[in-house]
């Protein structure tokens, strides 16, 4: 068949470098043979769905065969299916009601959610005829590759913001023979189609963070730490210093954690709502209008947000979570990255020290090497600068040292004191109790007087301050609290001196 031109029936304006993007993969499909598959990659926010929509319209002219979407979540099928109506395609929904298809031939596409088609083929490995190009939406997502035995010379094109697959065992280079690069997050911001996000980090100890199986830090260890009262307020103040009176999507990793979210900031007078997965229909869609139509509201959730939802006013993007998955890292952000006409930035505070561990969001990522090496990525292990000196005591001068010869050289590890205390049910402040007896003792058997006890006082400044800064680590304190936390343990062991040595 013979293809008109692209204005023909275009139903929106593509940019430039979608415009690119569609002509390169539309000529290299027509190149693939019988059952070669292609992956492309572009970031959340650049426009997937009019890119491959667009696609599906020049190969359906092209060919006269049909096409089928797949999609793992029924927002993202009904967004497609709005835009390929635009494009003047006729498109057919699968969903749980549709059981049959009888009359096919009045239809050229079709967008099915993955595990809704695959109970259909179970029952009917014959129930779509004449497919010719299978997209798949979010491709990173492995749960699509139990659908392609069905299918003979058919070509797949695969599409995803991270062409990293959720399952380390299942590479994407498996399934797709080759992987084409989009315009990078810095382009993007830089052509003015993405905001620019600006990162805040706020330092989390996460080292009571677990691993399970999947190579994710559990929900059970996420909801202990971020429950926390001191992690709570550590929320509500990173909000109050950078992000007061805007519009906030809040990420948890437990439902437990962004529930308690909601009740911080309603304590303070701020709009809250709490969403995850349990919400009816009814429930969910009540709530997201909520949050489309209140300026400064904030909405709490528990990453049921990351895919098939898009409200670009979204101005702040708090990341009250912790993941090992670059995937989930960047689907997150990029919830805040929409631009407007008076919206070219949005902020992204980060309580899990995920900019560290991936760096920022808009950091350059060599795709091909992430699709050629998924090993390197998924395998990555990272540790919190301080967990290093957390698993080890102050090392103090040699000069110093000699002038406590009469006292152990017995190790204090306030991580360790810390943690002991944890499994016993003991407060917190037992382990500062325990630091101060330790240096009390110290001074008390290398001193002969209160002259020679205040001096080597002040020699063991260093190491004190030292451990308050493990501790409020520990605890998650803040500067303010862990300084307070230093005059106050001064302030007691300078008493206890003179106690002991005047009186």
């Amino acid at each position: 068949m013979n293809e008109e031109p692209l204005a023909a029936q275009e139903g929106r304006k593509l940019y430039p470098y979608q415009q690119q993007a569609v002509d390169t993969i539309f000529n290299k499909i027509l190149e693939l043979p019988a059952n070669a598959n292609l992956l492309f990659q572009l970031p959340t926010g650049g426009g997937k769905t009019i890119i491959f929509s667009e696609i599906a319209r020049r190969y359906i002219q092209h060919t006269g065969r049909k096409i089928l979407i797949l999609t793992h979540r029924i927002e993202l099928s009904r967004q497609t299916g709005d835009v390929l109506a635009e494009l003047g395609i006729s498109n057919k929904i699968i969903n749980s009601e549709v059981k049959t298809l009888p009359q096919q031939s009045n239809y050229q596409s079709f967008t099915a959610l993955v595990e809704t088609l695959n109970n259909r083929f179970q029952e009917n490995d014959q129930f779509l005829e004449d497919i010719g190009l299978v997209i798949v939406d979010e491709a990173h997502n492995n749960s699509f590759r139990k659908i392609f035995q069905y299918f003979d010379n058919v070509n797949i094109l695969g599409v995803t913001a991270t062409p990293l697959s959720s399952n380390k065992k299942l590479p994407l280079y498996q399934t797709y023979a080759d992987l084409m690069v989009g315009e990078s997050i810095a382009n993007l911001i830089q052509q003015g189609f993405l905001c620019e996000g600006v990162t805040y980090s706020y330092d989390v100890n996460l080292s009571s963070l677990r691993v399970g199986n999947n190579g994710e830090f559990t929900v059970g260890s996420h909801e202990l730490l971020y429950t926390q009262a001191m992690m709570q307020s550590k929320l509500v103040d990173a909000y109050e210093e950078v992000a007061k009176g805007t519009k906030t999507l809040i990420f948890n990793a437990g439902i437990l954690t962004s529930i308690a979210v909601c009740e911080s900031f309603k304590k303070k007078g701020y709009p809250a709502r709490h969403l995850d997965s349990t919400f009816s229909d009814r429930e969910r869609a009540e709530t997201l209008d909520w949050f489309r139509n209140t300026k400064d509201g904030i909405l709490t959730s528990v990453s049921i947000l990351t895919t098939g939802f898009d409200e670009p006013e979204v101005e702040t993007i708090m990341l009250n979570r912790a993941t090992k998955s670059l995937t989930l890292y960047h689907q997150m952000i990029g919830r805040g990255s929409r631009v407007l006409p008076n919206k070219k930035k949005f902020n992204i505070i980060d309580l899990g020290n995920n900019s560290r561990r991936f760096n920022l969001w808009q950091y350059p990522i060599d795709w091909k090497h992430v699709f050629a090496s998924p090993h390197l990525y998924l395998e990555h292990r990272y540790k919190d600068e301080w967990d290093y000196e957390l698993e080890n005591d102050y090392e103090m001068p040699l000069e110093i040292r000699e002038r406590f010869l009469n006292s152990s050289a017995e190790s204090f590890v306030v991580r360790d004191r810390y943690m002991m205390c944890l499994r016993k049910g003991l407060k917190p402040q037992t382990v500062l109790d325990e630091s101060l007896e330790d240096h009390f003792a110290r001074i008390k058997d290398n001193a002969s007087d209160f002259d020679e006890a205040f001096e080597l006082f002040n020699l063991l400044q260093e190491e004190m301050k030292y451990r308050i800064k493990q501790f409020g680590k520990c605890i998650n304190a803040t500067n303010n609290h862990s300084d307070w936390q230093y005059q106050s343990y001064s302030s007691k062991l300078r008493r206890r001196l003179m106690n002991y040595f005047v009186e």
